[in-house]
């Protein structure tokens, strides 16, 4: 689950940068009429076809199932580090714990491509990805946290992420990012996919493929002694080969014991001091490719991110671990799980 990219701390306080940013564009709006009386509610204007469907009661959990510091409340407690180059070094312990939460994410969100189909609703995904999660004694990271209604993010063809589950149908030709996070005894595991839905055309299909290589090729050059900063050249110039762009407002994330932390993994060329790969450090790598616009929009929920044109989006994502001779994919794909789509 991607986070605001350069909004890192007011992010990991506990207060989401998207809702952060959508009060402020509300008051300045809704502010700005003259005269007396009620101020005036601009009417939000959607980018493409999709529009919000209806929402189902929430989900609920066990009390026997370990819960993270925001599950009641919605706020997280964990706080980031000081400086975005101090990143922890997870202990031996820590990392056992993190493959067990990397492999029941990745059970989970191939039970969930096993369900997508045309006819399909968001809302019955989301129910899957819930008991599937339950079942494997874990929690839905997504649930509750910073407010978020559902427990897994599913964004159809103009959304980028945070997309919420709901009775949105799913049609021939739609393509789908559906993503998985569970905690599980203290740590979250993260993962992606995007699906097609039915007959899906060529331009489509090719913007999942690439995006699948632009992560799978950042992934390749991930070891100790790499800066983290070079995980966005390699996106974006092989995005750039195929004509898409690398959305730079959502990025990749540090993970463990919080669902996100240092480092911030930026998806586009920086040379942002975001740290050194070393032997011990987990975080995501998660590119979104766009085929018009890289500027996103975010919906009244306060969490939907669109493209402002309209145009598709694609996302892969994977949580690892650095070792120490290369790269772990600690939510890597199982010999049972749904063959890629290309």
């Amino acid at each position: 689950m991607a986070f605001l990219s350069g909004t890192t701390t007011t992010h990991l306080w506990g207060r989401s940068p998207v809702s952060a940013w959508y009060r402020t564009r509300w008051i300045c709006e809704a502010g700005s009429g003259r005269g007396f009386g009620a101020p005036r509610i601009p009417k939000f204007k959607y980018t493409g076809v999709l529009k919000p469907g209806k929402l189902s009661p929430p989900r609920r959990v066990p009390v026997e199932i370990s819960r993270p510091s925001y599950a009641e409340d919605g706020r997280p407690r964990e706080r980031p580090p000081m400086f975005p180059w101090e990143i922890e070094v997870k202990s031996a312990e820590a990392i056992e714990a993190m493959r067990v939460a990397g492999r029941v994410a990745r059970e989970v969100l191939d039970e969930a491509a096993r369900i997508v189909r045309t006819g399909i609703t968001t809302d019955e995904i989301d129910a899957l990805v819930h008991d599937a999660t339950l079942r494997r004694g874990a929690y839905p990271s997504p649930l509750n946290y910073n407010k978020f209604p559902k427990s897994c993010c599913t964004s159809i063809n103009e959304v980028i992420c945070h997309g919420i589950p709901d009775s949105t149908v799913l049609r021939d030709g739609d393509i789908i990012n559906i993503d998985v996070t569970c905690y599980v005894n203290g740590f979250h595991g993260d993962c992606s996919e995007t699906f097609l839905v039915g007959d899906v055309d060529e331009a489509g299909r090719t913007l999942v493929r690439v995006t699948w290589e632009c992560m799978d090729r950042a992934i390749a050059i991930c070891k100790p002694g790499v800066p983290y900063h070079r995980v966005g050249a390699v996106i974006e110039e092989h995005a750039h080969l195929f004509g898409f762009k690398s959305v730079p407002q959502f990025c990749g994330h540090g993970i463990g014991k919080a669902f996100h932390t240092t480092p911030n993994v930026l998806h586009y060329k920086n040379v942002e001091p975001n740290g050194v790969m070393a032997p011990g450090h987990t975080f995501t790598i998660e590119p979104m490719l766009v085929e018009g616009s890289a500027s996103s929009v975010t919906w009244p929920d306060n969490w939907t991110a669109t493209t402002t044109d309209g145009k598709r989006s694609a996302q892969f994502e994977h949580t690892l671990l650095i070792t120490e001779d290369g790269v772990e994919r600690l939510t890597g794909r199982l010999p049972d799980s749904p063959p890629l789509p290309f």
